[in-house]
């Protein structure tokens, strides 16, 4: 079975914010502060070696499955896919040109939660570095602010793909 067209990509990807996330983290105190009040006062601690191993988990894991979750629900031709004119897109002709779509379009999203938590884990880092700890409450709605226009736009191009015939 030969892999999915942008696999590779986002593997690599992944690859990279894990080196990222397994190397900044050295910079961390050996007691991290990893929970933020709303304020961004650090009320939440744990050792370095328990914060990597969760943000390794986080950064790599949930993009993983998010990239799964699409392939999952396009496997055995699209029987468990819920989209518009769902009849139209799933015909024998189209069928595989939308699978594919779907998984790549899920890859992106996939990607996207790997970029942002790895922005937060930056955040993290950076606040550490003061004294005492404090996350840039600034920093943080901006990377919300951000995550949520790409959810935005990644839902538009989804619904937009399907909700006419070509």
């Amino acid at each position: 079975m030969r892999p999915l067209p942008g696999t590779p990509a986002l593997l690599l990807l992944l690859f990279a914010l894990g080196a990222f996330v397994w190397l900044t983290a050295e910079a961390l105190p050996p007691v991290v502060a990893s929970h933020f009040s709303a304020s961004g006062a650090a009320d939440g601690f744990m050792p370095r070696k328990t914060y990597r191993a969760i943000l390794l988990a986080l950064v790599i894991g949930a993009p993983l499955l998010v990239a799964f979750v699409p392939v999952a629900v396009t496997g055995e031709g699209g029987a468990n896919l819920n989209i518009p004119n769902r009849e139209y897109w799933l015909a024998p002709e189209r069928r595989e040109s939308t699978i594919a779509f779907i998984r790549g379009h899920g890859r992106w999203f996939a990607a996207a939660v790997a970029l942002f938590l790895s922005y937060v884990h930056w955040l993290v880092v950076q606040a550490n570095e003061l004294r005492p700890p404090a996350l840039s409450t600034t920093g943080i709605i901006a990377g919300l602010v951000v995550f949520f226009l790409a959810l935005a736009v990644w839902l538009f191009v989804l619904y937009a793909r399907f909700r006419q015939r070509a």
